[in-house]
C-alpha cells in the first residue's frame, strides 16, 4: 500500500511545485522588461480604469504576452510528448519532424500569393500545413525495408523541414511586402500579439488538451508496443488518429499565433519524463506546466539579450552592426537552449 501511495504523493508534490514555478514565471513575465514596473504599479494595473503609461504596458502588452507564452509553450510541449510516444523516437518534436515548417510555409504561401490576412483563416491554413507535412514525413519514412523507424523518421523530418524552409525563403525573396510582414514571426515570436489572437486559437488548444488527457492512459499502453496494446484490446488506429489530431491542433495553432518556435517540444518531454516516470497521465500535465514556464522565462531572456546599453548591444554597435529591434525573438532563445540538448539526445540515441 505504501509503495503504491508514495509515487502518487511524489508526483502530486512535483505538480504543485511546477504550478508554483509557472506562477513565478508569469509574474516575472509581467514585471520584467525594458519598461520598469514596480509591484504597486503592477497590482493597480489589474483594477484601474485610468491606467498610467506603465499600467497600459501591462494591460496591452505584458499580460497578453504572458498568456500567449503560457498556452503556446504548454501546447508545443504536449505535442512533442505525444509525437515521441507515437513514434518511439526521442528526437521527435513538431520542429524536428517538419510540422512547424509545413505550417509556416502554408501561412507564408497564403499571405504572399493569396493575400490572406484574416487570423482565423491563417489558423486553418496552419492546421492544413501541419497535417500535410506530417503525412509527407510519415509516407517518406515508410518507404523501404523495415517500415517506419526512429532514424528514418528523423531523417525524413529533417529533409521535409529543409524543403519547406527553402520554399518559404524562395517566396519571401520574391515578395518584399510579405517579407516585412512575416520575417520577425518566422523566427518564432510572441511579441506584438494581442489577446484577440489568443481567444481565437484557445478553443482549439482546449479541445486538443482534453483529447490528450482522455487518451493519456492509452498512449502509455501504446508505448509498450503495438502488439501489447492490441493484446490488451486497444484500438491502436483510433488512438493514433486522435493523437495525430491533437498534434495538428497544438502545433498548427502555435505556429499561427507565434510562428515556428523550435525545440520546446523536444526538450520539455524529456524533462517531464525524468520527473514523472512513464505514465502519460502524469507526463502530459508535467509537460504543459514545464513548457509554459520554459517559454515564459525564455521570453523574459529575449527582452534582455540585446537591450539598449547592454553589453551585447554595445559589442554589436562596436562592430558597426545596425540593430533594428530592442529584443530578439523568443525562438532564438529556445534554439540556443535546445540545440545542445538535441545534440546530447542524438548522441545517446546513436550509442544505444
Amino acid at each position: 500500500m505504501y509503495r503504491t501511495i508514495q509515487p502518487l504523493l511524489s508526483r502530486s508534490a512535483g505538480l504543485v511545485w511546477l504550478i508554483v514555478l509557472w506562477a513565478v514565471s508569469m509574474i516575472a513575465s509581467v514585471k520584467l522588461g525594458l519598461t520598469h514596473i514596480d509591484w504597486h504599479t503592477m497590482k493597480d494595473a489589474l483594477t484601474t480604469e485610468q491606467p498610467t503609461k506603465e499600467q497600459l504596458v501591462i494591460q496591452t502588452t505584458r499580460i497578453p504576452r504572458a498568456l500567449i507564452a503560457t498556452f503556446v509553450g504548454a501546447s508545443l510541449a504536449v505535442a512533442g510528448a505525444l509525437m515521441q510516444a507515437l513514434t518511439r523516437n526521442p528526437l521527435a518534436s513538431p520542429g524536428i519532424l517538419g510540422i512547424n515548417a509545413g505550417a509556416a510555409f502554408f501561412v507564408v504561401l497564403a499571405t504572399s500569393l493569396f493575400t490572406v490576412s484574416s487570423f482565423s483563416a491563417m489558423t486553418w491554413i496552419a492546421f492544413a500545413g501541419a497535417a500535410v507535412s506530417g503525412v509527407i514525413v510519415f509516407a517518406v519514412s515508410s518507404v523501404g525495408r523495415g517500415g517506419v523507424t526512429p532514424l528514418k523518421l528523423t531523417l525524413a523530418g529533417a529533409a521535409i523541414t529543409a524543403f519547406f524552409s527553402t520554399l518559404t525563403q524562395g517566396l519571401l525573396v520574391t515578395d518584399e511586402k510579405t517579407l516585412d510582414e512575416v520575417l520577425y514571426w518566422l523566427a518564432g515570436s510572441i511579441a506584438g500579439r494581442s489577446l484577440d489572437h489568443l481567444w481565437q486559437i484557445l478553443p482549439f488548444f482546449l479541445i486538443a488538451w482534453l483529447i490528450a488527457l482522455g487518451i493519456a492512459r492509452h498512449i502509455t499502453i501504446l508505448t509498450m508496443g503495438e502488439h501489447v496494446a492490441k493484446g490488451l484490446g486497444q484500438r491502436t488506429a483510433w488512438v493514433k488518429m486522435a493523437a495525430a489530431l491533437v498534434v495538428i491542433f497544438l502545433a498548427g495553432g502555435s505556429v499561427a499565433v507565434a510562428g515556428p518556435i523550435g525545440l520546446v517540444g523536444l526538450v520539455v518531454p524529456h524533462i517531464a519524463r525524468s520527473m514523472a516516470g512513464n505514465d502519460y497521465r502524469w507526463i502530459l500535465p508535467y509537460c504543459a506546466l514545464i513548457g509554459a514556464s520554459y517559454l515564459l522565462l525564455a521570453d523574459v531572456g529575449a527582452r534582455y539579450l540585446i537591450m539598449p546599453d547592454g553589453p551585447v548591444m554595445k559589442w554589436m554597435s562596436g562592430l558597426g552592426t545596425r540593430v533594428l529591434t530592442d529584443e530578439v525573438p523568443v525562438g532564438v532563445i529556445t534554439a540556443l537552449i535546445g540545440t545542445p540538448f538535441f545534440i546530447t539526445i542524438a548522441r545517446r540515441s546513436i550509442t544505444h
